[in-house]
């Protein structure tokens, strides 16, 4: 358990979260709101950023109810989209991820599924902190950044991050930007950069040196994405003999309303297109010289199996996958 030694220290309010009692604590992430979301706050310094998340950290652990749990973990994720400032949301987030990545092999059993459904609440959040800036391509690199830097739950090099962690986000990450859609902070919302969303996993799958890991994130996340998208315009056909067509998510928000990496200029792609364009940003990225042989052949194996669904499949057959 983070010590609360370590949590008192720092921000005015980091002890108060740290409290035993729980209106304190309660107080305390009402008041941690209103202090992060000033219109004349800045960016926190980061060791006082690290400071706060050990306490809203331990503020969590002591939670002990499910309702209790959930109502919290919903008004911290909250937060993001209460704060003013685009790039104090994000060193927000940035402190809850590297917060989470330092902690979480300390979470126990009886513990964990408060904590995967916290993040599972920051996912949500992100994406539409990310949906009310429209999409800003300097604040999804960000995202990006934080996902996949040292200490980020994606980094690829970076083998303290427990794998739990990445699991985890594989199983979720589509779920909650269709969820994130079709509850949008805005209306009308500017279709989603898939392309851009999905380059820490695609890039996490073509480097990690765990197998596993690898095939997580294609039967979590790349064999859905690219199953749903076929069969938004391929309903009439009949299951490729390859794959069988079993129950999976539709994610219809999504596929309704996303694009490859700039929204504004491209709009709402066809979901024919918008699955060419994510296998081509797949193909790409196994091919760079930082990608693992094996990962690479497996990369274009799933390409190649992808590609030939589609009717103009002619274009894998001169792909080598070795």
């Amino acid at each position: 358990m983070p010590s609360e030694s370590a949590s008192t220290s720092g921000p005015p309010l980091g002890k108060y979260l740290a409290s035993t009692d729980k209106k304190t604590r309660d107080k305390a992430i009402k008041n941690l709101a209103a202090f992060l979301s000033d219109p004349s706050r800045d960016v926190l310094p980061k060791a006082e950023m690290t400071k706060l998340w050990k306490g809203i950290f331990y503020c969590f652990w002591m939670s002990d109810k499910p309702l209790v749990q959930q109502a919290l973990a919903s008004e911290i994720a909250e937060i993001l989209l209460d704060i003013s400032k685009l790039s104090v949301s994000l060193e927000f987030l940035r402190g809850f991820w590297e917060a989470t990545v330092r902690e979480w092999n300390s979470i126990d059993r009886l513990r964990i599924d408060k904590y995967y459904m916290l993040v599972r609440r920051f996912v949500n959040a992100s994406f539409r902190l990310l949906i009310r800036a429209e999409w800003d391509e300097a604040a999804c690199t960000e995202c990006n950044s934080i996902l996949t830097d040292r200490g980020g739950p994606l980094c690829p090099d970076d083998h303290r991050v427990p794998t739990s962690l990445a699991y985890h986000l594989a199983d979720i990450y589509l779920e909650e930007l269709d969820k994130a859609l079709g509850n949008s902070p805005v209306p009308s919302p500017l279709p989603a950069p898939l392309s851009t969303l999905l380059a820490p996993f695609i890039v996490l799958a073509a480097r990690t040196t765990n197998s596993t890991s690898y095939q997580r994130i294609q039967s979590a996340l790349l064999d859905p994405l690219y199953t749903s998208l076929s069969t938004t315009h391929e309903s009439d056909e009949p299951p490729s003999r390859k794959r069988p067509r079993l129950s999976v998510p539709s994610f219809p928000n999504l596929v309704s309303n996303a694009c490859t990496e700039r929204p504004k200029e491209e709009g709402t792609l066809s979901s024919s297109a918008l699955k060419k364009a994510i296998l081509k940003r797949m193909f790409d990225i196994a091919g760079e010289p930082d990608s693992r042989d094996a990962n690479r052949r497996k990369l274009y194996a799933l390409w190649k199996e992808h590609m030939e669904d589609d009717d103009d499949g002619s274009d894998a057959r001169g792909v080598d996958g070795s």
